[in-house]
């Protein structure tokens, strides 16, 4: 390259960067993003063609925008794509190439992020054929400069190619994958306002499918030929505005191309777009809250807009009407797999019929989604929703009978919230629509995550998810009236976000429900228990040692009968299944499942006893181990050196697993380690059998923590003869699929945790690992709290943090350096939080009480470090 061509190249990039940051300059003080956009387009072309033509090009080749940059519309760090179109009979030419490759070189250099592709023109339409993104990006075509006459051929080549229901029908099934891919829901706490539902990209699949099917390259258009209200052109351009400008800001905030509205950057976000808040609310929640009522209408805009286009490109289809069967369903009828209306006026004339739509919609099964007809009638009808009808006697009675349908309750009532009649029914629902939780380990907004777990409770009624939770399939099954646990889900969380304890706000709500719906007083008392206890059993299984028979008698006495017990249980499953994919994991399950069955033997008469519990869990043993040739008296050695509480607190699986390797080990000299995949399904169970020293629990922690693993659970638990003999449940991304893989995993844990042990060098540092970006922006305040227990043999230590790589073997070092021994251990991951319980021996706590404060101290500090 020539020493000009170096100048202009640097004169080119200067020019840019200025331009550009002049523009950006414009927008923040004005906010007029269609402006910005095609500013960033005109320099982007200008410069293009500048290079372009220094390369020589312009009369052998085009040069074509293609995807967003095609439209004309490109955001501050999007991706500039370009398809370089060549002659069919020349492309293979070497002069040409390597011009070409000088031109994406030069690109480049002047700081161009360019995504290009170099085709011909059947070429462009063979791999648009097999590949919608192709063709989708090519619908966007605009040319830039070169052979107009290649660009003409293009575009006649195209269009002809194109095929406009084939098209409709893979953007649409595009779609769908693409929604799944984000939960099907734009209330995740961080949502991609591109990509999510609701987002910037359903507004784009309007567009494209419109432009192939000739309708219009504008919403505009669409009015123009009836296709769209006018109210929907106000909210399709309204909307479009606020997620370009919320895209824009995104952009220049994180200083590259990001579309995630990420927790740090909800706050700044709300101040670069001027959007004021009171004292009562976060920037964050301001900023959300406007975005998922635009996601809210998109979504729903979408849904009306994809079905009117659907039914021009399929008309035959569209004019089959199939009537719905049933006594009431007169006004409803089934058209292309949607349930529609026969009377656009229907829910002005008859407002009962509303709530009746989505009983019609819950009872039959063909039907996939509402009509663009239900929901523009829906929203004409919206001040119809007022108190008096809430309070009629027919609506009432719809809304307890779409409650107890046997299928399709979870599916209407997603669309009474998109529709936003949920809320208007139910007005306290109203306020948590869009509400925030920043507790950072639900994923989704309240209103979200109780339809979740209004779902997670139906999925345990229907035969096609009873995989999924066989126990709580067949609970269920034999529960008296399994709706009124779908009532207690809707309800659970309705009073968060008002202050106070939500528990109890929502409590008071459950009753004024239950009373206005005519619920027995029997029903009435159950689901308010429900709503006020909601947390109760979560937190006993993953804080309380269940095995301990005082907690379970304590916990039976609460629950008061077997109804109340089995009601609660199924409600805690659904509910933290409903916070996060990452929370729920199958140990959660098995401690929740514990402490039910524990809980039912209590209820049904059974003492909590001891003795008798202990003699059934050694028989049971017993008979696992003859499975493998181990007579009864091989094991007496290592069974009397295990005292009552080792028992009672493993499963007769664990203790034949732990009594087969240890049997002849009894006084061994050397660590032994043994691991097996977990019984419960997932991640590893370890056993560390040693000699009682100082430090074991934090070498072990350590060498966890080195390699990536994270515990679940902890049982320390020390022999009569001074062994230690600990077992650990651990998942990684270590832990893969595949048996060999497993096998060596196994394998390696045992090999280097033994070798971990045996090495008496000083323990390694922790590593200090950086909390989380979500941690960052809403930090957890530490907080430690120790107290004996009432017979003063152990001292309950509980611990809440922000999570971060090696916490856990911070706190076990502070402990060893004061020799204060783990008796057992709790590990509660709740997404980027911990709540651990450690149950330590009291034996130099209750001799020293300065101790207690000295270790508190030193344990805040390691918290906060």
């Amino acid at each position: 390259m020539g020493q000009s061509l170096v100048v202009n190249t640097i004169t080119d990039a200067v020019t840019l960067r200025a331009a550009r940051e002049k523009a950006y300059i414009e927008f923040k003080s004005s906010q007029a993003v269609g402006k910005l956009t095609k500013q960033l387009s005109k320099l982007t072309d200008h410069l293009l063609s500048h290079l372009w033509q220094e390369c020589g090009l312009n009369n052998e080749a085009t040069l074509v925008a293609v995807g967003g940059y095609g439209r004309g519309a490109l955001f501050p760090y999007s991706d500039i794509d370009i398809l370089i179109l060549l002659p069919a009979k020349i492309k293979t030419a070497e002069s040409l190439s390597k011009r070409v490759e000088q031109f994406v070189a030069r690109c480049w250099d002047t700081g161009l992020e360019i995504g290009s592709s170099v085709r011909t023109v059947a070429e462009c339409i063979s791999e648009s054929e097999q590949d919608i993104t192709v063709r989708t990006s090519l619908l966007e075509a605009r040319l830039l400069c070169g052979q107009q006459k290649l660009f003409k051929e293009f575009s006649v080549a195209y269009e002809a190619a194109m095929g406009p229901k084939n098209f409709f029908q893979a953007k649409l099934a595009e779609q769908i994958q693409r929604h799944y891919k984000y939960q099907n829901t734009p209330y995740s706490l961080e949502p991609n306002c591109k990509e999510s539902p609701g987002g910037l990209r359903d507004l784009q699949v309007i567009s494209w499918v419109s432009k192939a099917a000739l309708l219009g390259n504008t919403f505009k258009d669409l009015n123009e030929v009836g296709l769209v209200t006018q109210r929907e052109l106000t909210e399709l351009n309204r909307n479009q505005r606020f997620l370009e400008t919320l895209r824009t800001n995104l952009h220049l905030l994180a200083g590259r191309r990001q579309d995630v509205i990420a927790f740090d950057l909800q706050a700044p976000l709300a101040q670069s777009m001027g959007i004021e808040t009171d004292s009562s609310r976060q920037a964050s929640e301001a900023i959300m809250r406007r975005y998922y009522w635009a996601a809210k209408a998109v979504t729903q805009l979408n849904d009306v807009l994809l079905q009117n286009i659907e039914a021009l490109l399929f008309p035959q289809e569209s004019k089959t009407i199939l009537p719905i069967p049933g006594e009431g369903n007169a006004h409803f009828v089934e058209r292309q797999g949607v349930l529609d209306i026969s009377d656009p006026q229907l829910f002005q004339k008859h407002p009962e019929q509303i709530l009746r739509t989505f009983l019609v919609f819950a009872k039959t099964p063909s039907v996939k989604s509402l009509s663009a007809t239900i929901f523009r009638a829906l929203y004409n009808a919206r001040q119809k929703m007022d108190a008096k009808w809430r309070s009629n006697p027919i609506n009432r009675a719809l809304f307890m009978e779409i409650l107890q349908q046997p299928e399709g309750v979870s599916r209407a009532f997603q669309l009474m919230n998109r529709s936003s009649v949920l809320g208007r029914y139910l007005p306290a629902f109203r306020k948590i629509v869009g509400q925030m939780q920043h507790d950072l380990f639900h994923v989704y907004t309240v209103d979200q995550h109780i339809l979740m777990v209004l779902r997670n409770v139906r999925r345990f009624m229907t035969l096609e998810h009873t995989h999924e939770f066989p126990y709580c399939s067949s609970l269920i099954a034999h529960f008296e009236k399994p709706w009124l646990i779908v009532i207690a889900a809707l309800f659970h969380d309705i009073a968060k976000g008002r202050g106070g304890d939500h528990s109890q706000l929502g409590k008071a709500d459950m009753r004024k429900f239950a009373k206005e719906h005519g619920l027995d007083k029997k029903d009435t008392e159950l689901l308010a228990w429900l709503v006020a206890e909601h947390l109760n059993m979560s937190q006993v299984a993953q804080k309380q040692d269940i095995t301990d028979p005082d907690v379970v008698r304590a916990f039976a006495k609460k629950m008061g009968d077997e109804r109340h017990l089995t009601a609660l249980y199924l409600l805690t499953v659904a509910d933290v299944r409903g916070t996060s994919p990452k929370v729920w994991n199958a140990w959660k399950g098995k401690l929740l499942e514990d402490l039910y069955r524990a809980t039912l033997r209590v209820l049904g008469g059974a003492k909590p006893d001891a003795s008798s519990e202990l003699a059934q869990l050694q028989e049971e043993s017993r008979a696992k181990l003859r499975l493998y040739g181990i007579n009864d008296e091989s094991y007496e050695d290592l069974w009397k050196q295990l005292d009552v509480a080792f028992f009672l607190r493993q499963d007769s699986s664990d203790i034949a697993w732990l009594t087969r390797h240890l049997y002849n080990k009894v006084t061994s000299d050397q660590p032994i380690v043994r691991a097996r995949l977990s019984p419960i399904g997932e991640g590893l169970q370890v056993a560390v059998y040693i000699k009682d020293q100082e430090d074991p629990f934090a070498r072990i922690c350590a060498y966890f923590e080195r390699h990536g693993f994270s515990i679940w659970d902890a049982r320390i638990h020390t022999t009569r003869h001074g062994y230690a003999l600990d077992t650990f449940q651990i998942s990684g991304s270590n832990l893969v699929d595949g048996g060999g893989r497993y096998r060596d995993i196994i394998q390696l844990v045992e090999f280097e945790l033994t070798a971990a042990l045996t090495n008496a060098e000083p323990l390694p540092k922790p590593s200090m690992g950086r909390l989380s970006r979500q941690s960052r922006t809403f930090p957890i305040q530490p907080r430690v709290h120790m107290v004996p227990d009432d017979r003063g043999r152990y001292y309950t230590l509980a611990l809440s943090a922000s999570d971060r790589t090696g916490l856990l073997c911070t706190i076990s070092r502070v402990l060893a350096k004061h020799q204060v021994s783990i008796h057992s251990a709790r590990i509660n991951t709740l997404g980027e939080r911990v709540e651990d319980v450690l149950l330590l021996d009291a034996a130099n706590l209750g001799k020293n009480p300065k101790l207690q404060i000295q270790l508190e101290t030193e344990l805040l500090e390691a918290l906060s470090a």
